[in-house]
């Protein structure tokens, strides 16, 4: 199903949850609504179901209005975060149960439903009820049920908020999969940033009722559009007069914030940077294991910031000096935003997410 919402408006009282709200998605795409908790996922997401009017603006289903449709009317499949599935069917029951109500034949709803139990890695749990699956198995189940219609457009409100770590981690590869075979146009809730980049093709950064942001994850962390975008996705430092520092002393945007990843800084002694001419000195604050690295909080020129440093490296604690080099930072004002590389270097730092 093809998307296009226009100038999208919703207040509840005094609350406005969405501010002329407009994108479009393809056909066929997983989209993540990622941002945080009261920024407007959920009521976007229930104004596409038709579980919430707009105060104004438009959306479009294929070419259609359906501004006034019903939610039974839009060729919709809707996965709650509770999953709300009915606590006295069976899983059988369950999945089938968009299809009795839409009156197919009983051949072709155990066809259906057969089918979907195959699919998602649920034969053998048929007769069981709710209380006796896992959260892992309610989860299928709850996307075995939406889908077996065949719905135009999957909605799915937080899937994983109420499944533990390790099995969240395994949903997120089964579900990606799983919409790549059944080729359905997805749209699912996130505040979990590792979540939206690991399973969306796209992602629309939410961030109090305005789309701050849609793209390919990795276009949306490489080439943030705002300062909201650049400190949320990912981690970020941020730096107060960078024309100050080396190598940026050409930098000039006026009024402009600095963001800075860890990736993008180098920390260690002279020996080990690749352009120490091109380096601050600094102070390590702190250090702190993170498994597949060491974060390395320093100070420099009355600043902190946070790098990453090797495990391979010789480990640094609180109180070395040592050099730093910034290879790239984000500039942002009001009116625009760029990407500035050091300009003491030779060759970028090429970076690795």
């Amino acid at each position: 199903m093809h998307i296009v919402a226009k100038q999208l408006m919703k207040t509840f009282g005094t609350f406005q949850a969405t501010k002329q709200v407009s994108f479009e998605i393809e056909k066929g795409r997983l989209i993540g609504l990622l941002g945080p908790s009261g920024g407007g996922k959920t009521t976007i997401l229930r104004m596409l179901a038709g579980l919430e009017q707009p105060d104004s603006g438009e959306i479009w289903f294929h070419g259609k209005k359906v501004n006034d449709l019903p939610p039974q009317e839009r060729g919709i499949g809707f996965v709650f975060q509770n999953y709300a599935l009915f606590r006295h069917m069976s899983v059988y029951d369950n999945i089938a149960f968009g299809l009795t109500v839409q009156k197919r034949g009983k051949q072709e709803i155990k066809a259906r439903v057969t089918e979907l139990i195959e699919l998602t890695g649920l034969k053998g749990l048929e007769k069981r009820l709710p209380h006796q699956l896992s959260g892992g198995q309610r989860q299928r189940v709850a996307f075995a049920r939406a889908i077996a219609p065949e719905p135009q457009l999957l909605l799915l409100d937080e899937p994983f908020a109420a499944i533990d770590a390790k099995v969240r981690k395994e949903l997120r590869t089964w579900l990606k999969d799983m919409i790549n075979r059944v080729g359905i146009t997805t749209i699912f809730v996130t505040h979990d940033q590792e979540e939206a980049v690991e399973v969306a093709d796209q992602i629309m950064i939410i961030h109090q009722g305005t789309l701050e942001q849609q793209g390919a994850p990795i276009d949306i962390y490489q080439r943030p559009q705002t300062p909201f975008v650049a400190g949320f996705i990912g981690e970020s430092n941020s730096l107060e007069h960078i024309t100050r520092f080396k190598g940026f002393e050409q930098a000039e945007l006026r009024e402009a914030k600095a963001i800075i990843r860890p990736e993008f800084v180098e920390v260690g002694y002279a020996s080990e940077i690749s352009f120490p001419s091109a380096s601050e000195p600094g102070t390590v604050k702190n250090v702190y294991f993170r498994g597949t690295n060491w974060q390395i909080e320093v100070e420099l020129a009355g600043q902190t910031i946070f790098a990453y440093r090797s495990l391979e490296q010789e480990a640094l604690k609180p109180g070395d000096r040592v050099q730093v080099l910034i290879h790239r930072v984000y500039l942002f004002n009001e009116q625009e935003h760029r990407t500035v590389e050091n300009g003491l270097k030779i060759d970028p730092l090429p970076v690795h997410i």
